[in-house]
Parts: structure tokens; C-alpha cells; sequence
């Protein structure tokens, strides 16, 4: 519940169920809405004095929930609340990422399938607003060829704001998921001389085509795009693998 300040009142907890309950807490914060994707909650010394714990077992439960995906600990800014579409998706990135990459085509192709239909849905229903969100973030990448992770996080802006132009939340969601699997990977292709300049004038086209409306050449771009981004990051992960001991 919120104070009369609109901040989260938080309960002490009972020590004799203090490990269990902690966390159930914690994540009842998160689920509930008590704490809203985006917002930085109180620091660890507040918690700990609100909720009447030590530092240490506060500790722990907050690495778990960061683990999960459900927070997102930023050095010098704080622990901030992570969207839903981000639960979950570090386990399994991990899962990915641990592996032998055999799963990694299979990433691409679903993504490429999603973000298609998003694109051709966005270019029947974007406002707007949308396309101004849409355009901003091209804009963004644009000041950022020289900056791999800026390029990188410019990207999935893009995709992010044709996702909510697309007004399907359940592929939104989907398509979210799947970007936060593969963004290592999209960072690794940023990486490579000329990839960002070539990645905008894709974004450029796709956004084109859904500011004229074209659900079929939005379709097509974002097809094209993703291919070729699908195929760089391939061969990087090739690369690796083949130079690995």
C-alpha cells in the first residue's frame, strides 16, 4: 500500500519466517504494482529500517528478484523496477547464452516472425504519437553510429516503439522477451565497423514504409532486416566458437 506521500508502505516482517517471507514480499511489491516498472526503489538502509531486517538477508532477496529479472541494479543510479516483459528473460538468457548457441538460430527465426506481423500491424495502426516515438528513436541511433552500445540501445528502441505502434500488447510482450534474449548478440554486431550505419538505413526503410501506411513493405523491411542482422550475428558466434580452445 502507499503512504499518504504516494510512497510504498512497507510492513516488518516476522523473523521466524523471515527468508520466505521476505522474498514472497518483495515480489508481491513488484507483481502487485506497489512498485511500477521504471521506479527506483529505496535504498538498501531504508528498506532494511522499514522492514525491520538485516542488510545482508535483504541482500540476498533483492539479488533474487535481479535474477529473475524483475530488478535492475544500476551502479550510482540505484535499483529500479523492470518491465514485465523482463521477467524471466535473464534465466533464460543464460540458459541460451551457456549453451552451444544451438537454440540461437531458433531465437532469430521466431523473432523474425513476430516482428514481422508487428511492422505490418503498425503500419495499419500507428498514430501519430507513434510515429513520432517511431522517429525519435531512428533519430536517436542516428547520433549514435559511433557508439556501439548507444546503437545498440537505440535499436531496440526502434523495435520497441514499432511494437507499441502495433497496439497488440500480447506480441509486444513476445517480441519484447525475444529482443532481451538476443541483445548481447545485437550489441556484439553494433561492434563491427559499418554494422550501425547499415542497421539505421534498414530502420530507416521500415519506418518509412509504416509512416506510408504499407503493411506489406513494412513486412518486407523488417524481413530484410532481420535476416541480415540474423546472419551477422551468426557468423560472430561462428567466429567465436571456432577460435574458442
Amino acid at each position: 500500500m502507499r503512504s499518504d506521500n504516494g510512497r510504498v508502505r512497507l510492513e516488518p516482517i516476522p523473523r521466524a519466517t523471515l527468508t520466505q517471507a521476505l522474498f514472497e514480499k518483495l515480489v508481491g511489491y513488484v507483481v502487485g504494482g506497489d512498485w511500477k516498472a521504471g521506479e527506483r526503489i529505496p535504498a538498501e538502509r531504508e528498506l532494511s529500517e522499514q522492514l525491520g531486517i538485516g542488510r545482508g538477508s535483504l541482500r540476498e532477496a533483492l539479488k533474487a528478484l535481479e535474477l529473475l529479472g524483475m530488478l535492475d541494479s544500476r551502479v550510482g543510479d540505484g535499483t529500479f523496477i523492470c518491465a514485465r516483459s523482463e521477467f524471466l528473460s535473464r534465466p533464460l538468457l543464460w540458459a541460451v547464452a551457456s549453451s552451444d548457441h544451438s537454440e540461437l538460430p531458433e531465437l532469430m527465426e521466431a523473432r523474425l516472425s513476430i516482428e514481422q506481423t508487428i511492422a505490418a500491424l503498425a503500419a495499419q495502426r500507428a498514430t501519430p504519437e507513434d510515429l513520432q516515438q517511431i522517429g525519435a528513436a531512428v533519430e536517436e541511433m542516428r547520433n549514435h553510429l559511433d557508439d556501439p552500445s548507444g546503437a545498440c540501445h537505440a535499436d531496440m528502441d526502434i523495435h520497441a516503439a514499432i511494437g507499441e505502434a502495433a497496439h497488440n500488447r500480447i506480441l509486444q510482450n513476445a517480441a519484447q522477451l525475444l529482443r532481451n534474449l538476443v541483445k548481447p548478440w545485437v550489441l556484439l554486431k553494433h561492434r563491427i565497423p559499418g554494422a550501425a550505419s547499415m542497421s539505421l538505413e534498414q530502420h530507416e526503410h521500415i519506418y518509412a514504409a509504416i509512416r506510408q501506411g504499407d503493411p506489406t513493405r513494412a513486412r518486407e523491411e523488417m524481413s530484410k532486416h532481420l535476416m541480415t542482422s540474423g546472419d551477422l550475428v551468426l557468423e560472430i558466434v561462428n567466429r567465436q566458437k571456432a577460435t574458442a580452445p
